[in-house]
């Protein structure tokens, strides 16, 4: 039988806008990190070690493209800096490899190649100029030159304020191969890598930018397979010609400082069931048995791992393994932090119980990564994972003897938790390594493991922010023409604040006036501001926002009132079955 319900709706005029303003939640003003990126970043290490000593797990990373049966090719790449050189390493997963014997300038990017971008001024450039480089190296000839001698296999740019202009520039290139069927032809193989040594001389400098400069970043990968050609970007959106769709390389590591005045301490405890919480988890790549039997082009990249109780973190510098290869997703919902709080420290603990081949197995720094969207669990693969925003944590991990006790690893987090908290966004993260051993593989329990205790954890401390919240119960009001509203906003200090807030409406549309009493108000108190309309003629309706700023000792939040003038209501009847 089906049953018809008949719901009825009040539809206002600018139904939607007004819908979410009724439901906007309460604006807190606290002492945070900034907001989220808007674009992805790659934090860089130091190294102190000069070619061919230079520590490839110590190696920040950041990936993109896809693994696939022909045009599809996807790149690791590794990223570290000394005191003479920018080191950048493409390792490209490619199954068939193509190259020009005769290359030219013009031709490069037409065959397995690479191009690094940078802008020095940042990622904010809408055509190159003299602050930015381009530099392209391609694939060549097994052993056909000395690896930092490859005449007309790499080429270097620098812009002219309107494009770019083919330079002299002193690098290097050199390339690596995994083949056992050589090169130009159709046979599978499993990639190749290549490395851009960039002198600081090059680049006008006379040694690495001080620690926290942010430079624009690009990144190509060339794929030419015969049948087809294809570039992959880093980032997504990449421009050639224009920095400000590039990503960010900055110089050195980041690390959390909490926000001063924070007054108190809490702890939060977040982990798959306690509480009813939910934390979903899955990893992507080769699982802990490389994919399976070869070959693996057509399916790999697509394999679906929902429901694993333990999960495997892996990578290696020869890409002859490229099946073994795995990454690990997984989301903590932060909405169990009350509001106006400030992160103290976060830590996040995993149980690590195994890892590939314990007689030769060797250390993995594992690296931790924020992700800026969802995903499902039981869609999840390595081909639609998502891309890393930004390199937040990397911890040591030793491998177990056979037979050996598990041991819980630990990753600080408090920047990443700060920011993702700052945002109202749960934290999402992607754990890799840029390890180069062979059976480097470390297991971990996931989220679905039998024991509770040893599934992922976060664990927060938090405290009050020195600030105040700021909130209305009616930031919605109706109005007839030329009549007015009252808006009442409620400021209640946290974490010790008493300093006086003031009000102000910077941005007051066309159509309405506002009254907002002088002085300010230490909280805990209360300001009243009237919106008047100004037209009593007025026949036709109208949405009037206006941004409410309150300041205080360095801090700001806003509130949006909103009045609504000639509003009318519809009835529509809604079924349900």
């Amino acid at each position: 039988m089906k049953n018809i319900l008949r719901i009825t709706l009040l539809i206002l005029f600018f139904g939607l806008p007004l819908l979410m303003a009724a439901g906007a939640p309460t604006e807190t003003a606290v002492a945070e990190p900034t907001g989220v990126s808007t674009s992805r970043r790659i934090n860089v290490p130091f190294t102190t070690a000069v070619v061919p000593d230079i520590p490839p797990a110590e190696r920040a990373i950041l990936w993109f493209g896809e693994v696939g049966p022909t045009t599809q090719s996807y790149a690791d790449v590794r990223i570290i800096y000394n005191q003479e050189k920018l080191h950048v390493v493409f390792h490209i997963t490619d199954r068939y490899m193509y190259y020009d014997p005769t290359p030219t300038a013009a031709e490069m990017p037409n065959w397995d190649a690479a191009t690094l971008y940078l802008d020095l001024d940042g990622n904010s450039g809408s055509a190159p100029d003299g602050n930015s480089y381009q530099f392209i190296g391609q694939l060549d000839a097994l052993n056909a030159n000395p690896q930092d001698q490859r005449p007309d296999y790499d080429f270097a740019y620098m812009g002219d304020g309107a494009a770019w202009v083919e330079s002299g520039l002193d690098f290097e290139t050199a390339v690596g191969t995994q083949t056992t069927t050589g090169l130009n032809n159709q046979e599978d193989d499993a990639g190749w890598n290549i490395t851009f040594r960039i002198p600081w001389s090059s680049l006008g400098l006379a040694g690495p930018p001080a620690e926290g400069t942010i430079w624009g970043l690009g990144l190509t990968m060339h794929d030419e397979d015969n049948t087809a050609h294809e570039d992959r970007n880093w980032p997504e959106g990449l421009s050639s010609t224009a920095s400000s769709s590039w990503g960010e390389m900055r110089f050195g590591l980041p690390s959390y400082t909490p926000p001063s005045g924070v007054t108190g301490s809490s702890s939060l405890t977040i982990r798959d069931g306690e509480n009813g919480v939910s934390v979903p988890d899955g990893h992507v790549g080769g699982s802990t048995n490389c994919g399976g039997f070869p070959p693996l082009w057509n399916t790999w990249g697509n394999f679906n791992y929902a429901g694993d109780f333990q999960i495997n973190i892996q990578n290696q510098w020869n890409l002859g393994d490229w099946g073994c290869f795995s990454k690990y997703y997984v989301t903590f919902p932060l909405d169990g932090l009350p509001a106006g709080q400030a992160i103290i420290d976060a830590n996040l603990m995993m149980y690590h119980f195994g890892n590939s081949l314990p007689s030769e197995a060797q250390p993995s720094l594992i690296q931790i990564f924020t992700v800026d969207e969802d995903w499902n669990e039981s869609t999840l693969v390595w081909n639609n994972a998502p891309l890393a925003t930004e390199n937040v944590a990397r911890t040591w991990v030793n491998p177990l003897p056979l037979g050996g006790a598990g041991v819980f690893v630990t990753w600080d987090l408090s920047g990443a938790v700060a920011e993702a908290y700052a945002n109202g966004q749960p934290l999402r993260l992607a754990i890799y390594s840029a390890d180069s051993a062979r059976h480097s593989g470390k297991y971990f329990s996931a989220s679905e493991t039998f024991v509770p205790d040893r599934r992922p954890t976060l664990e927060i401390n938090y405290g009050s922010a020195y600030g105040f919240t700021a909130s209305t119960n009616t930031p919605l009001q109706t109005a007839v023409p030329g009549d007015s509203a009252q808006f009442v906003i409620d400021v209640s200090p946290t974490g010790g604040f008493g300093t006086a807030v003031t009000f102000q409406a910077n941005s007051v549309p066309t159509g309405v006036s506002i009254n907002i009493p002088a002085g300010g108000i230490t909280p805990p108190g209360s300001k009243t501001i009237t919106i008047t309309h100004d037209n009593p003629s007025q026949t036709s309706g109208g949405l009037y926002s206006v941004p409410i700023t309150m300041s205080g000792d360095g801090i700001e939040r806003t509130v949006t009132l909103y009045l609504l003038v000639n509003g009318s209501q519809i009835f529509l009847p809604i079924t349900t079955r």
